[in-house]
């Protein structure tokens, strides 16, 4: 009787499977003409409203009253808001509550030094978070923009084979990199000079809309190369 064992399928890298499960709930989108439809990845007019109006509103109260307490109210208020309408459009709990979390964390950073610049603190950790994980992305082969945009274009884990590949999206991580390199070399000073109202309307400014342009930058470069017939 012949015991040969059959050769086992060989099965998929962890690391392709974590790449494959963030691509997917990137929630990143393409629109008609194959392009990235920037806004609906970004979460939509909605979503852009409710992370830029929030911190816009606390600095504006509180150039106007210079009451701390003000301008947390104001922050909080429509973050419950905007909480309350999500719910209404029977979102989950967890995607309505997400956004007032944030404010929330913000408040409490300000409220508990007592000074409206630390509104922005978390802030400040979040991004630096962020600009780690994408430089080590890049410097173990998995650049994060690769991870992010392949899934959409259908190349998978694949273009980690092609040389070519692999270094567009880690030049296209570069860019997404400078992004929040840009947004701390610019908020910092500003933080440490004590500018509240310049900081908040730097943040409101280099936070979407420049992720956004970064974004959008990051796919142009990234590009498959078009082969000539």
């Amino acid at each position: 009787m012949n015991n040969e064992e059959q050769p086992s399928e060989p099965q998929a890298p962890k690391e392709n499977s974590l790449a494959s499960s963030l691509g997917q709930n990137a929630k990143l989108s393409q629109n008609a003409d194959g392009g990235i439809d920037v806004i609906a990845s970004v979460g939509g007019m909605r979503g852009i409203l409710e992370t830029v109006i929030p911190g816009f509103v606390f600095v504006m109260v509180y150039a106007l009253s210079r009451e701390l307490s003000w301008a947390l109210v104001a922050s909080i208020g429509l973050g419950v808001i905007f909480m309350i309408v999500r719910l209404i459009n029977k979102s989950t709990l967890v995607q309505a509550a997400s956004g007032l979390i944030g404010i929330l964390i913000c408040a409490f950073a300000a409220r508990s030094s007592g000074e409206a610049k630390d509104y922005y603190v978390p802030g400040f950790f979040i991004g630096a978070g962020y600009l780690m994980a994408l430089v080590i992305s890049i410097l173990i082969k998995w650049p994060l923009a690769g991870v992010l945009f392949g899934f959409i274009r259908n190349e998978g884990t694949e273009w980690r084979q092609q040389p070519g590949r692999l270094r567009r999206y880690a030049i296209a991580t570069w860019i997404i990199i400078a992004v929040f390199i840009a947004r701390l070399a610019v908020q910092l000073p500003m933080y440490f000079a004590d500018n509240v109202v310049a900081l908040g309307l730097a943040r409101a400014l280099m936070g979407v809309p420049l992720y956004a342009a970064g974004l959008w930058f990051a796919w142009l470069v990234s590009r498959p190369a078009i082969e000539k017939s």
